[in-house]
């Protein structure tokens, strides 16, 4: 009888083991804010909502943009790494303050296109990848840009110069140096607050891509701007590496699969956005992804131009080389072995 009971129970354990494979795996996953605009509504959120769908993986994904959950971006990795979240839509320039490695991606001048900005992307994202599995225990699924960042100023400006005593919304400690080697005063503040700070003149200018402010409805509250790119505002997927072992290795591959594709689709589309919006926010034609806005468009220099162009090898990379140094030895020269030769340098 003991051996009858025995061989049943080896027998229901073995035939369980499939059926446990294809158990639901919850995803509780942080998003993009949604004042960031057309990028989380159009191809982030859509993506997550079927995920389970589309990739035939037994997960249950539970998404929420950022901005509905009352955690800050900068608390990123923290919430990564705590397992309080498994799956965050990563905000690159915020969380480096945790991990200055991460701003390697996005140095300013670094990108000063859309092209060079995914050269740079590839190159460096097994490197971040490294350091966030090692220090936060997540895994980099890919990484995607917001597009260009320019200046946006109530203020009237006629070059980069006339920042000169402005007060500046910076989101990272690398365009703060920026900011202040021409002239300006960095003020850090996150994006969700920006709109009411130049309304009322906390700041006289702010610094973003023309789609997030078209979105978040700053040109109702300033009259110039400066299209000049600073930075691509990179983003990327982190995933809590307790979450990801949770998957087979098939699993991993198909889930992996997704993202990539998500992650092509958002380069091909923040371009776009990035033209239409920059038409849109200076009352041009076609505008289809925006409204229409007035601003007075400043006329970009050459000097401009070739101040941003100098700016990675003296100001942006030193400056960071020496914070993320402090924390990470091989940090300055991880970069130049994987971005130097992009990057000119």
């Amino acid at each position: 009888m003991k051996k009858l009971l025995l061989s049943a129970l080896v027998c229901a354990a073995v035939s369980a083991s499939p059926a446990m494979a294809e158990d639901t795996i919850k995803l509780k996953v942080i998003g993009q804010p949604l004042a960031t605009g057309l990028i989380q509504k159009n191809k982030e959120q859509p993506f997550f909502e079927t995920l389970a769908e589309k990739t035939g993986l037994p997960l249950k994904v539970n998404y929420k943009p950022l901005d509905t959950t009352g955690i800050k971006d900068v608390e990123q990795l923290r919430v990564l790494k705590s397992g309080m979240f498994d799956l965050v839509s990563l905000r690159m320039s915020q969380i480096s303050r945790d991990e200055p490695t991460i701003l390697g991606l996005d140095l300013v001048g670094l990108s000063p296109d859309f092209a060079q900005g995914r050269q740079v992307a590839d190159a460096y994202k097994e490197t971040v990848d490294k350091r966030l599995q090692e220090r936060f225990n997540t895994k980099l699924l890919g990484v995607w840009p917001f597009g260009p960042q320019v200046m946006f100023c109530n203020h009237p400006i006629e070059s980069l110069s006339d920042v000169k005593g402005l007060k500046v919304r910076v989101y990272d400690q690398n365009l703060a140096q920026f900011v202040e080697s021409v002239g300006g005063i960095p003020v850090p503040i996150g994006f969700g607050d920006v709109h009411q700070s130049l309304a009322l003149g906390v700041i006289e200018c702010a610094i973003t891509g023309p789609s997030s402010a078209n979105s978040a409805g700053w040109p109702e509250v300033t009259t110039h701007v400066l299209p000049l790119g600073f930075q691509m505002a990179l983003n990327g997927y982190g995933i809590n590496l307790k979450a990801w072992n949770k998957l087979t290795p098939d699993q991993q591959v198909t889930l992996q699969t997704a993202f990539d594709g998500l992650i092509d689709e958002i380069w091909a589309y923040s371009e776009e956005l990035f033209e239409d919006a920059g038409r849109c926010n200076v009352g041009g034609a076609p505008c289809t992804t925006g409204n229409k806005f007035d601003l007075v468009e400043v006329p970009v220099t050459e000097q401009d131009l070739s101040i941003v162009a100098n700016t990675v090898k003296e100001v942006s990379f030193p400056t960071w080389a020496e914070v993320c140094n402090k924390t990470n030895p091989e940090c300055a020269s991880d970069w130049k072995r994987d971005v130097g030769a992009i990057a000119g340098m």
